[in-house]
Order: C-alpha cells, then structure tokens, then sequence
C-alpha cells in the first residue's frame, strides 16, 4: 500500500508542472483524493481535492485558477497541473487518500525560482 509522488522540479516564474502520483494496494477508485505542501519552515498546507463519487473538484484559494487536480481511476493515478507557477508555490507536495489511513509518501520537491 502506497503513494508515490513525482514530476517535481526547478521552474521559472510563470512556468508549468504536472504531477503525477501512483497510488498501488488499496481500491483507488473509492478514495477521495488530495494534494498537500509544504514549504520551508511552514505548515503543511491543503491544496486541491477531487472526490471518488463524481469527480468534483476543490482547491485552496491561494491556486484557484491556476492549479487543476484530476484522476485516471483505471490507472490508480491523481495528477496535478500547476500554472503560472509563483515563488511561494516552492514546497514538497504530497498525495493522500482522505480517510484511508494510508500512510503519506515521501513527496516530489517543486521549486519556483528565476
């Protein structure tokens, strides 16, 4: 049972990253999912959801508009596209399963830097 994060990276201000975590060992489809991050010296900080049910969508004001959560169920996937990347979207971001108790990954590092 886990979840691996990847597709982090060094990126201009304005730029664009996808994504990417494979969850394995448990019935993804059943899950809402979501992304975290967080930043230096920071709280952990809630970033989008997308539910199980019907794939609603929700996310933290500091990335709507700019940020899209979405999901692959037949390949256990959830991604996150992020755009018009800013300095202060800098931190680890991390996939959960809500309500899964399904231990945290290690994280894929997203730095936003010119």
């Amino acid at each position: 049972v886990q979840l691996v994060e990847s597709g982090g990276g060094l990126v201009q201000p304005g730029g664009s990253l996808r994504l990417s975590c494979a969850a394995s060992g448990f019935t993804f489809s059943k899950y809402d999912m979501t992304w975290h991050r967080q930043a230096p010296g920071k709280q952990r900080e809630w970033v989008a959801t997308i539910t199980s049910a019907d794939g609603s969508t929700n996310y933290a004001n500091s990335v709507k508009g700019r940020f899209t959560i979405s999901r692959d169920n037949a390949k256990s996937m959830v991604y996150l596209q992020m755009n018009s990347l800013k300095p202060e979207d800098t931190a680890v971001y991390y996939c959960t399963a809500l309500s899964s108790g399904i231990p945290w990954g290690q994280g894929t590092q997203v730095t936003v830097s010119s």
